[in-house]
């Protein structure tokens, strides 16, 4: 073969090589237009409401203040969008900013659910008044339901809580041994305690050693209440002996 006959022949071959390529060039160019036009129909279906709604929402987990109307009403416009396009994350968030809601996990149930499981706050005590203490001795606020009349006044810093819940629990153990109810503590800015028995005698305890002076009191009770007069106030803060202050006004009215 002469020179020039092999010239032609690999020009054929390059320009069969380059008929080859544009054909591949454009067969991707159609492959990767209808992978981008059924991608933009799959979207506009997920994230339309009308195609695939939000058909029910299923809530599981004990509800004693948290009505079926408070949720629906929390949760009403993000209903309005579609399976897909719902974000949990948010519908989580709504639901735990109702008053009564503690926790709250959200998931998607095929084909149209969503499934909500709510952990409702435990009140256990009042707390400083218009607020509550749940048991983790955290503050929060809510409307007061009926039935939560009997629950014990306690007050402090809101940072304060916890230890007051805590100082709470171990003083109302050792009065209620003792055959006394602790009816309310509160614990002041400048970190004294107050003690109400529900016979309604007060207790200042101080800053300190809180159940030696709780318990100094009860040993010294039954002293005190053989006397005429009713007693008012205890101060325990003396680092032995205590101070009464007697209920002079009950007194004359008996």
């Amino acid at each position: 073969m002469s020179w020039s006959d092999k010239r032609r022949h690999w020009q054929q071959k390059l320009l069969q090589l380059d008929w080859y390529l544009w054909l591949g060039l454009v067969f991707l160019f159609a492959v990767l237009l209808g992978l981008i036009a059924a991608g933009r129909q799959l979207h506009s279906v997920l994230n339309d409401a009308d195609k695939l709604p939000i058909e029910a929402v299923a809530i599981k987990g004990e509800r004693l203040y948290t009505s079926d109307r408070e949720i629906q009403q929390a949760l009403q416009s993000l209903m309005q969008r579609s399976f897909f396009s719902a974000d949990v994350t948010q519908v989580q968030q709504t639901l735990e900013a109702l008053p009564w809601v503690y926790s709250a996990s959200v998931r998607r149930e095929w084909p149209a659910k969503l499934k909500v499981y709510l952990q409702e706050q435990q009140p256990i005590a009042h707390w400083n008044g218009d607020a509550w203490l749940n048991v983790q001795g955290e503050v929060f606020q809510a409307a007061a339901p009926p039935g939560l009349e009997k629950l014990p006044l306690l007050a402090g810093p809101d940072d304060m809580g916890s230890e007051v819940l805590t100082t709470y629990q171990l003083l109302e153990s050792l009065l209620k041994i003792n055959g006394f109810e602790l009816a309310s503590l509160s614990l002041s800015p400048r970190h004294a305690w107050h003690a109400m028995l529900d016979n309604g005698i007060l207790l200042d305890l101080g800053r300190e050693d809180n159940m030696a002076r709780v318990q100094r009191f009860i040993d010294v009770y039954p002293i005190l209440a053989k006397q005429s007069k009713a007693i008012a106030t205890v101060d325990l803060r003396y680092d032995t002996g205590l101070a009464v202050g007697w209920d002079d006004a009950q007194q004359e009215s008996r």
